[in-house]
């Protein structure tokens, strides 16, 4: 298996080089050379597998096995894995009959990110580890200078999974003030050698244009090694596949008796800001897993829910008019909590459910490639040409005008396995206060709830033999702000005996370490690079200001 850029070019790579590449140097993002099919007989050969099991499975059809082999890949996910809380690593709970509900957020940074973050923490020590036993005595080993953006939960996940690892260092930018308390304690807490945290006076957007701009200077890239953890990094999308999977077997098995799965449709609602969560289940659907449609959950930042309303693919939205006449609403938006990413003039609202508090969404250029290769004519080469010659326009465009109006049959073709929903601050605490008072009490978090809540409105259409499969995506007492204030009015609920993790008592007590930008500013942001990595290797640089 290879891989290309979805903005087209001649360079085709193997795992090993896409993994440690991440974004190509053209701008786009690396997709396989062809999505593979499931074996014959996966759904009774694969019923009983744990998740390990799993994830070696479907891993190795995108891995070749000259790259990597059947036991390195297990003992690789064995060790990524072994640090998760629960045995099944991601299990399915069931809320009632036709709603049940994917907890992603048992790993040890109590969010969904930990899934790909461990694996890919592990893939890179492996990949170093090889290429520096092939070194001569006294060359000088190859480094990899990790680069992540996160609104929250991606850093610390990023940071658990690549801490104390031989010839990384990590680097991961956080906009200042706009995280969690408990998120951004996950991350300036951890003070090993290798782990160096960023705030950066701005947004996620800033952060995360920073983060292109630094793998789009060739030279930079190249003099530090840039690796990403984002979920630009196809690693982290394939890993989040083996979850779909998991969740059709432990549907299946939850089923009541005498119901068979081939009789019912899964439909699963994904609340996502970046599209990778989301984008893994295209994936599994187009591999063969019986996935009836793919729900986008939305919060008030709803650029992809508008996207499946218009057709339009645009920052802000541009039939909206304001007092002054200005297009596109960009005030924050009421009621603000854990984590603010929305300033005045970015155009990003401040919402209950932070981490999806973006205005671009990094993996729709994913999707975006296989519709425009859907719309394309000619032989497979031809089409895979045009698709990304499109999509380098479209993102040219969007890049320079902050909006770009895709084709009609573009919209059609992403309608046939999608729909979306946007979801308000109110609605969010609403749906966390039902499900809390419901027949089956349970807590969840803001972003979980966007996702119940989209789940509720498109369950007025499905047919009877609908089921839900909701992905929860944190653990609630990372968001203490959003399900407090939900739950202050009733009796039954007390925040630290019902939700407060172990692991997360005393925390916002420990030790920091970060080093603060005070605006966002690519050349800052490399000047913080340049002074700690071109220290000797280990050596910590000191916390400050730039």
């Amino acid at each position: 298996m290879k891989y290309f850029s979805t903005r087209g070019g001649k360079e085709r790579l193997s795992f090993e080089e896409t993994v440690l590449t991440g974004l190509a140097p053209n701008g786009g993002l690396y997709i396989p050379e062809h999505i593979p099919t499931l074996p014959t007989n996966w759904q009774s050969d694969w019923k009983d597998y744990s998740f390990v099991d799993l994830s070696v499975a479907v891993l190795s059809l995108y891995i070749s096995h000259d790259e990597i082999s059947t036991t390195e890949l297990r003992q690789l996910v064995e060790k990524s894995y072994k640090t998760f809380r629960h045995p099944d690593v991601t299990p399915l709970q069931k809320l009632d009959e036709k709603t049940f509900v994917l907890e992603l957020f048992h790993g040890p940074t109590f969010a969904f990110k930990d899934v790909a973050l461990q694996l890919l923490g592990n893939l890179f020590e492996f990949f170093l580890l090889r290429r520096n036993a092939g070194k001569a005595e006294g060359e000088e080993p190859e480094r990899l200078t990790v680069v992540g953006a996160t609104s929250g939960d991606t850093g610390s996940a990023a940071i658990y999974g690549l801490r104390n690892k031989a010839n990384v260092s990590i680097f991961i930018l956080h906009p200042k003030g706009r995280v969690s308390p408990i998120q951004e304690a996950q991350m300036t807490t951890v003070t090993d050698a290798n782990v160096h945290n960023v705030a950066v006076k701005g947004t996620f957007d800033d952060c995360q244009d920073i983060l292109k701009s630094l793998f789009a200077d060739r030279e930079f890239n190249s003099t530090h090694r840039l690796a990403a953890v984002n979920s630009i990094n196809w690693a982290r999308i394939v890993a989040q596949t083996v979850y779909y999977f998991l969740s059709y077997f432990q549907l299946q098995s939850q089923l009541p008796a005498g119901t068979d799965i081939n009789d019912i449709e899964i439909q699963y609602v994904v609340p996502t800001g970046n599209f990778g969560d989301i984008l893994a289940g295209y994936y599994a659907k187009r591999m063969g897993l019986p996935v009836s449609n793919l729900v986008v959950a939305t919060n008030e930042n709803d650029i992809l829910a508008r996207f499946w309303k218009s057709g339009n693919y645009e920052k802000v939205d541009s039939t909206v008019t304001g007092d002054d006449g200005s297009s596109g609403a960009t005030a924050p938006a009421d009621g603000a909590s854990d984590g603010k990413q929305g300033t005045v003039t970015s155009g990003v609202k401040e919402t209950l459910s932070p981490a999806m508090d973006v205005l671009v969404s990094s993996n729709f250029e994913r999707l975006l490639w296989y519709l425009a290769y859907e719309n394309a004519s000619g032989t497979q080469a031809e089409k895979e040409a045009e698709a990304g010659h499109q999509l380098s326009g479209w993102m040219s465009t969007m890049k320079a005008n902050g909006r770009v109006e895709l084709p009609v049959n573009v919209l059609q073709s992403a309608r046939k396995d999608f729909s979306a929903e946007r979801i308000s601050d109110e609605e969010i605490l609403a749906t966390i206060q039902s499900f809390f008072n419901g027949t089956v009490s349970y807590i969840a978090d803001p972003h979980t709830s966007v996702g119940l809540a989209a789940a509720a409105i498109v369950a007025k259409q499905n047919s009877e033999n609908v089921r839900q499969i909701v992905l929860s995506t944190a653990h609630p007492a990372k968001f203490s702000e959003a399900v407090s204030r939900a739950l202050e009015g009733s009796s039954k609920f007390n925040f630290d005996r019902d939700v407060l993790p172990e692991e997360f008592r005393g925390l916002l007590e420990k030790e920091k370490r970060v080093i603060d930008v005070e605006r966002p500013g690519v050349d800052l942001v490399k000047g913080v690079i340049e002074k700690v990595v071109g220290h000797q290797a280990g050596k910590i640089a000191d916390a400050g200001s730039v």
